[in-house]
């Protein structure tokens, strides 16, 4: 086992790292969201800004972002500033990497703007009148606008899978979406809010890793731990106090277990694709748990 992977560069020199993010969706113009996210760890504090275009185009129109805590290097801004234009999609990461420079807080700034692109799948903007058919809390309804609101979502998880849909008055099914969530108000800030916090640390022989993510629909508490001495996951469970659709969305939920007795090496992050991706399973189970394996690296 790879000893660079089972000690990350993050916990050397301490038993604990921790990393914070706050992020919210303002609606601040007429065809255009303001979408805000700041990540804080021990050594740096940056925010970023992105004002950018409702689904399907996810278009970047403005990009700025600065320092809270440490500071940052020359070209960051700059490089953030450049992506004008450029989609909150696919390829994101590489393109902001490169454009970023790799210079001081580049890093951190790459993966709040990775948090941007995640609010920006969760408002849009279609008229109100529509909007209000999610306000009696119908389940059927608001997956109705969900794939209205958001073409690429077939598919992206279990809940938007045809085994998905097909349970849909067949149990009970509760859901906490909101009309504003599809139609905000005029001006309307914090329409949508999310905190994480992120933690590695070293415990009795184990390295554990907790990932936390609370916002307006979901809320997700995973823990893992893996033996220091073999490499293998030997904990693997999560809470989810709250899901976008509970009775659907808790099927997928099952398959963490998948991850008892994995390696902790560099191929993890691909192969829980197969594990908690797609649509078998759970678009945020697979990003939280993809989040803490990048900081193990």
């Amino acid at each position: 086992m790879d000893r660079e992977v089972i000690v990350p560069a993050l916990l050397r020199g301490r038993d604990r790292y921790e990393r914070a993010m706050e992020g919210w969706v303002d609606n601040t113009h007429p065809d255009a969201f303001t979408h805000t996210v700041r990540l804080d760890d021990a050594d740096h504090a940056v925010e970023v800004a992105v004002v950018a275009l409702p689904p399907p185009s996810y278009a970047i129109r403005e990009a700025r972002c600065r320092a809270v805590r440490g500071t940052l290097g020359p070209a960051v801004a700059d490089g953030l500033a450049a992506l004008a234009g450029a989609p909150l999609a696919g390829g994101l990461t590489r393109r902001a990497a490169e454009a970023t420079g790799g210079g001081e807080g580049a890093a951190l700034v790459v993966d709040a703007l990775v948090e941007v692109a995640r609010l920006a799948r969760q408002v849009t903007k279609l008229p109100r009148a529509r909007a209000e058919r999610a306000a009696g809390g119908d389940p059927w309804e608001c997956w109705q606008l969900d794939t209205t609101g958001w073409s690429d979502l077939p598919n992206s998880c279990f809940a938007y899978s045809d085994a998905g849909r097909a349970l849909f008055g067949t149990r009970p099914i509760t859901t906490p979406m909101q009309p504003d969530l599809y139609s905000p108000r005029p001006g309307q800030r914090r329409v949508f809010e999310r905190r994480k916090l992120a933690r590695l640390e070293r415990v009795d022989g184990r390295l554990r890793l907790f990932h936390a993510m609370h916002d307006n629909v979901h809320g997700f508490e995973l823990t893992y731990e893996i033996d220091l001495a073999t490499g293998r996951i030997v904990r693997a469970e999560h809470v989810t106090p709250r899901l976008p659709y509970t009775g659907v969305c808790s099927e997928p939920q099952q398959r963490i277990a998948a991850l008892l007795g994995e390696t902790a090496d560099a191929g993890l992050r691909k192969r829980i694709q197969t594990h908690l991706g797609g649509p078998a399973g759970c678009a945020q189970l697979y990003d939280l748990t993809a989040d803490l394996l990048k900081l193990l690296a």
